[in-house]
C-alpha cells in the first residue's frame, strides 16, 4: 500500500481545535443562518460536522443556491481577501458543528503550519474545480441529469465514494429546484421518476442508490 500524502495524514479538525485566540466552536441548529449576505466578512469557517447551504440573492430578490458543503469543507474564504461584506448567505441544512476562525488567526495558521496550508490550498483548488463542473453542468446537461448529479454529490460520490445506498439530508424540493435551475414541479416529476426506477427512495429522509449514476452517464 502506498504511503499517504501529507494532506491525507494532516488532521485539520484537530489542528483548528487547538487554536486558542481567534477560534470559536459554534453549534448551529438545522435551518439556522450562520451568516447573511451583507454581514461583516471577517472569519473563515470549517465544517466539523453537518451540511451547509450557500446561497445568494439578486438585487431583484431572486435567490439561488450556489453550493452545498459538508464535513471537512471550508467556507467564508473571502475574508482573507480585501472583501469586507459577505457576498452570500450560509445556512445550516442539518445540525452543524462549525469552527469559526478569525481572519488574523487563520492567516497565522496558514503561515505557521505547512500541513494546514496544504490542506487549505487543496480545498480551494477542489472548490474551484467543483464550481467549473457546476458551470459545465448548467450549460450542457439536462435538468434531469443536473438533479441526479446533485443528489449523488449529496451522497458523497466523487469525494468519499458511494455505497450501494446512502441516506442524505432531507433537502426540500424548492432547494433542489434552485440548484438545478428548474421549476419545483419539474424536480418533483424527476424525483418520482427516480423513485419509480429504484434509483432513490424517500420517506422522511432521501436515500440515494449508486444506480442513480446511470442517469448521469446516459447520453
Amino acid at each position: 500500500m502506498p504511503p499517504k500524502s501529507k494532506t491525507a495524514r494532516f488532521n485539520p479538525k484537530a489542528f483548528l481545535s487547538q487554536i486558542g485566540t481567534g477560534r470559536k466552536i459554534l453549534s448551529v441548529p438545522e435551518r439556522n443562518t450562520i451568516f447573511s449576505q451583507g454581514d461583516q466578512c471577517d472569519a473563515v469557517y470549517y465544517i466539523h460536522s453537518g451540511k451547509v447551504k450557500l446561497s445568494v440573492v439578486s438585487p431583484t430578490g431572486k435567490e439561488a443556491t450556489i453550493g452545498i458543503l459538508g464535513s471537512g469543507d471550508f467556507f467564508g474564504e473571502d475574508a482573507l481577501l480585501t472583501q469586507h461584506l459577505q457576498l452570500g448567505t450560509a445556512t445550516a441544512l442539518t445540525q452543524c458543528k462549525i469552527i469559526r476562525v478569525d481572519k488574523n488567526a487563520m492567516l497565522s495558521a496558514i503561515h505557521s503550519e505547512r500541513g494546514f496550508s496544504e490542506v487549505f490550498v487543496e480545498h480551494l483548488l477542489a472548490k474551484n474545480h467543483r464550481y467549473r463542473e457546476d458551470l459545465v453542468d448548467q450549460l450542457f446537461n439536462s435538468s434531469e441529469k443536473r438533479l441526479a448529479r446533485i443528489l449523488l454529490l449529496f451522497a458523497g460520490f466523487g469525494k468519499d465514494g458511494i455505497r450501494d445506498k446512502t441516506e442524505i439530508p432531507n433537502v426540500s424540493q424548492e432547494t433542489l429546484a434552485e440548484m438545478v435551475g428548474a421549476s419545483r414541479s419539474r424536480v418533483s416529476s424527476f424525483m418520482n421518476k427516480f423513485r419509480r426506477l429504484g434509483f432513490i427512495d424517500y420517506d422522511g429522509g432521501i436515500e440515494v442508490r449508486s444506480s442513480l449514476l446511470t442517469v448521469v452517464l446516459h447520453e
